[in-house]
């Protein structure tokens, strides 16, 4: 038994020393880890960059979805839609959609990419538009401004839903 006890003592004071003369990483374990930190860090950037133009693009159609429903409840009152003021037709981020004594929507949001704005215009029924992110339709229903000019919008709703 005290033999048994000698070798693993020199075994260990051997692994100890060993462990003594190596202080560091090896250039290819430091190359490979930062290899690995930089694909990982790369692929969660552009899953970000992704969710968060879905997640805008989702709020662009939700709002058109509120602007759309309010609008709809102004003609039943109304018998008819607002005419479209200034440029950008609806008062966006900034104004309320009423008949003067009916307010239909407190505040008729503005799209979530501050610059831009959304696009009404009331020829054949109405129309509603945004320039979505995530879409590479080339449909066009008008021109959704933002501060580099004038851009078509790529998702239109009408009275009757898309178009």
């Amino acid at each position: 038994m005290p033999q048994l006890i000698n070798q693993i003592k020199q075994k260990m004071l051997h692994v100890s020393c060993y462990m003594l003369h190596e202080k560091g990483f090896t250039l290819i374990e430091i190359l490979v880890v930062t290899t690995i930190i930089s694909l990982l860090a790369g692929t969660g950037l552009v899953s970000y960059s992704s969710f968060t133009k879905n997640s805008r693009d989702a709020r662009r159609k939700a709002d058109l979805e509120q602007i759309r429903a309010a609008l709809e409840m102004y003609r039943s009152n109304m018998a008819t839609y607002p005419i479209p003021a200034g440029g950008y037709g609806l008062p966006f981020g900034t104004g309320a959609l009423t008949d003067g004594t009916n307010t239909y929507l407190q505040k008729i949001p503005q799209d979530p990419k501050s610059p831009q704005t959304y696009y009404y215009g009331s020829t054949d029924g109405y129309t509603l538009g945004a320039k979505l992110e995530g879409s590479s339709t080339s449909t066009s229903c008008g021109d959704c401004e933002t501060t580099a000019g004038s851009q078509p919008c790529n998702y239109c709703l009408g009275p009757y839903g898309q178009r």
